[in-house]
C-alpha cells in the first residue's frame, strides 16, 4: 500500500513539474512496470538524444532501490550492452546508496549527470572506460554516432511532453548492437 500511494505522488510530481529532459509514465497501468525518457545534455556527446529507460519498481520500494536499464543502446563505460546502469543509488547498502529518502526523479537525474559524467574509475565497460581515459575524441566521436543512430528523437515537439499510461510509446529497439 505504502509503495502504491507514493509511486502514485511521485507520478503525479514527474508529470506536473518534470526535471529538465525527464520523462515516467506507467506501462498500461500497471504499477510496477514504468518506461522513462532522459535527454542527453547539453555538451555531451549524447546531446540531443532521447534514450528510453525500463523501471521495475520492486514490492518493498521505497526500502530497496527500482531497477533501471536503458532500452536505447548507448555507448558508456558505466552502461553495459544489456543497457545495465553502475550507480551506487541504484543498489542497496551497504555496498550502494540507495535510502528511501530518494525517488523516481532523483533517480533519473541521477542517470542524466552520469550520461554527461561518465565515472570510469567504476565501470561496467572497461574498453569503453579505457577509451574515456585515454582516447576521449574517440570516445566522444564514438558516443555521438550511437546516438545518432539509436537516440534521435522522431519529433522534437513531443521531448519531455507528459505522458499519461494511455500515451503510445514511441517503438524501442530491444536489442542492442555489438560494441565495435
Amino acid at each position: 500500500m505504502q509503495r502504491q500511494s507514493r509511486l502514485k505522488r511521485e507520478l503525479q510530481l514527474l508529470s506536473t513539474e518534470p526535471p529538465s529532459g525527464v520523462s515516467c509514465w506507467q506501462v498500461d497501468d500497471k504499477v510496477d512496470e514504468l518506461r522513462a525518457q532522459v535527454v542527453g545534455g547539453p555538451g555531451s556527446p549524447y546531446e540531443g538524444g532521447v534514450f528510453t529507460l525500463e523501471v521495475t519498481v520492486p514490492d518493498r520500494y521505497p526500502f530497496e532501490p527500482p531497477r533501471v536499464q536503458f532500452v536505447t543502446p548507448i555507448y558508456h563505460p558505466n552502461i553495459d550492452t544489456a543497457g545495465r546502469i553502475c550507480l551506487d543509488i541504484l543498489k542497496p547498502p551497504p555496498k550502494g546508496a540507495w535510502r528511501p529518502a530518494l525517488n523516481l526523479s532523483s533517480v533519473l537525474t541521477s542517470i542524466q549527470l552520469l550520461m554527461a559524467e561518465p565515472n570510469p574509475e567504476d565501470p561496467l565497460m572497461a574498453d569503453i572506460a579505457r577509451e574515456y581515459k585515454y582516447d576521449r575524441a574517440a570516445y566522444s566521436a564514438t558516443a555521438r554516432s550511437w546516438t545518432e543512430k539509436h537516440a534521435k528523437p522522431l519529433n522534437v515537439h513531443n521531448v519531455g511532453h507528459k505522458r499519461r499510461s494511455g500515451d503510445p510509446a514511441e517503438p524501442a529497439k530491444k536489442t542492442r548492437p555489438d560494441l565495435p
